[in-house]
């Protein structure tokens, strides 16, 4: 009996193939709100792609539900969304659910939010989580112009890795990049960025102290920094690591906690007391 011995060639490794730009998801919702009577309603409303934005809280409070058909976000997709709120106009936006993205081979997810808030209006923008798989890669930008006798109550929320499940990110990529402009000057500027062992650069006690859900609220709003003593008194009772501070017409606080469901809860009671009511119903399924 003979036997054949071939040469040991080690297995090449995976290549990432690029997916084709056709393939990707790409969608946008441009909505314009604005004063009619005594409430406020959609005066435009332009949908593309799997996005969606419906109106559930019919003849109440202008409540704006954003819907991804889609069921989350992958590397190389595109999301666009552009609201502006005319004078006197009072509306909230929030999501149906958090916001998934995906693991990514090669480009990253990317989401554009365009706001424009016209005098005297009150505007909610109160998205629920955004969860980062591992390996996934997100760009994310925010972009505000708005008077200064405009309101704006601003929530954002991210959750590093599915914690029920007990997943740990190693490489990702979350860059997040804030503008705000009031009269046409730029009153908040901020960029986060987290890339590479996600995990890891969160353990350490200078980025998150091992914390896997982050959240930044922020208030803007005539006088706003009278609300700032009772904020933190009330800050004091939350289970996360947070804090707030004000200036010039603006509140902004800060959560880090282990527990995304801590930190929701926290910050779903700070939102609560700037916005002196309920959330949107969302909020509770």
């Amino acid at each position: 009996m003979s036997v054949s011995v071939l040469p040991f060639e080690p297995a090449r490794a995976a290549v990432a193939t690029p997916v084709p730009t056709s393939a990707r998801a790409s969608s946008r919702v441009r909505v314009s709100l604005a004063r009619a009577g005594a409430g406020t309603q959609a005066a435009s409303l332009f949908e593309t792609g799997g996005l969606r934005l419906r109106f559930p809280n019919a003849g109440g409070a202008c409540e704006g539900v954003l819907i991804n058909t889609g069921g989350g976000i992958a590397g190389g997709d595109r999301v666009v969304i552009d609201c502006e709120v005319g004078p006197r106009a009072e509306a909230t936006v929030t999501t149906q659910s958090a916001e998934k993205i995906y693991r990514a081979e090669t480009t990253a997810a990317e989401i554009g939010v365009t706001l424009r808030l016209g005098a005297r209006c009150k505007f909610v923008w109160l998205p629920q989580e955004t969860i980062l798989f591992d390996g996934a890669k997100l760009r994310r930008t925010l972009d505000v112009a708005m008077t200064g006798d405009a309101t704006l109550t601003l929530v954002e929320s991210v959750v590093f890795g599915r914690i029920a499940r007990a997943e740990r990110l190693g490489d990702g990529l979350l860059r997040d990049r804030w503008r705000i402009r009031r009269n046409g000057r730029l009153v908040f500027a901020e960029d986060v960025r987290l890339e590479g062992p996600i995990a890891d650069l969160l353990d350490q006690a200078a980025c998150g102290g091992g914390a896997r859900g982050i959240a930044t609220l922020l208030h803007i709003a005539p006088k706003a920094e009278a609300r700032l003593a009772r904020l933190r008194g009330l800050l004091g009772k939350a289970g996360s690591t947070c804090g707030a501070s004000a200036y010039d017409g603006l509140i902004v606080a800060r959560f880090a906690c282990a527990d995304p469901a801590v930190l929701r809860a926290d910050v779903a009671m700070a939102a609560q007391f700037i916005l002196r009511g309920g959330l949107p119903r969302v909020w509770s399924c």
